[in-house]
């Protein structure tokens, strides 16, 4: 009976199993797994005002950058491009009769433009058109884009008999003059040269756009007028001096060193020898 009823014999009914590591860390990962799960829910339920808030920001950043790219990139892109076709397609200056496309006139010689055009439309029927523009990329120079803004703006030869088109290009630093078959005829084919060839180049080869174009305007209304021509600026004779001397004052100053050489030769070995045949005699 001891050996029955012995505490050692009830021992292997009620051992417990062995224990296995390997089990236990295989619950491991479920049990981190569960754990990870409410905190998840929360956070995310934390997180949705949060998240809603962000998309409000970054819709009214979006919108704030669309606005302003739509308001700055036409103003970018007409100074990054040349706006030769701005001119076209905006048409002749309703009473300016000034188009400073390019920017380099000031507002005193656009006043005196309007004045002096002003009046010789009301006295003699021809308007003049002035047109500026930083540089050209359609035609190859200013006379070939002068004929389109001619051909554009008037493109029928009733509206465009009477009209010229003054154009200076201030990149280039040249100018073209063009005009209706009457306006040509008024103003005469040498005042038209003179202008393009004085006026225009010289003066804008100076940077003195608002003189080239005031001075060329002027030129024409006195052609139209029966006037005499007053004439383009007086070109600086940029001739500079040379710093290499003539035949004439190289032969003088060669015969001139010839001299003092010569003297010098001459009292080296005469002195002496007067300063030896003096102590001779002495002794």
């Amino acid at each position: 009976m001891e050996t029955i009823l012995s505490p050692h014999s009830f021992c292997p009914l009620f051992k417990p199993p062995p224990f296995q590591p390997r089990s236990i860390s295989g619950l491991k990962p479920l049990c981190c797994a569960l754990r990870k799960h409410p905190s998840q829910s929360v956070k995310q339920s934390f997180h949705t005002p949060t998240s809603w808030i962000n998309n409000v920001h970054q819709g009214l950043a979006a919108l704030a950058i669309s606005l302003a790219l739509n308001f700055s990139l036409p103003a970018l892109i007409d100074s990054a491009f040349a706006s030769e076709f701005d001119v076209l397609n905006d048409g002749p200056p309703k009473e300016s009769f000034v188009l400073d496309d390019a920017g380099v006139l000031s507002r005193v010689t656009r006043n005196d433009l309007k004045r002096l055009l002003t009046d010789l439309e009301s006295r003699k029927g021809f308007h003049i058109n002035v047109v500026t523009v930083r540089k050209l990329t359609s035609k190859a120079d200013a006379f070939e884009y002068a004929d389109q803004v001619l051909e554009r703006w008037y493109p029928t030869l009733e509206e465009g008999s009477n009209k010229g088109i003054l154009v200076l290009v201030t990149s280039q630093k040249e100018g073209a003059i063009t005009g209706g078959p009457d306006f040509i005829k008024a103003v005469g084919d040498s005042i038209l040269d003179a202008t393009v060839s004085e006026n225009l180049p010289v003066l804008a080869t100076e940077e003195k756009y608002n003189e080239a174009l005031f001075s060329a305007a002027k030129r024409l209304v006195a052609a139209i007028d029966g006037l005499p021509d007053p004439g383009g600026p007086q070109t600086k004779d940029s001739k500079r001096e040379s710093n290499f001397k003539t035949r004439e004052e190289t032969d003088e100053k060669r015969g001139q060193f010839t001299l003092v050489v010569g003297g010098l030769l001459v009292i080296a070995f005469v002195v002496p020898m007067a300063q030896y045949y003096a102590y001779v005699s002495k002794k």
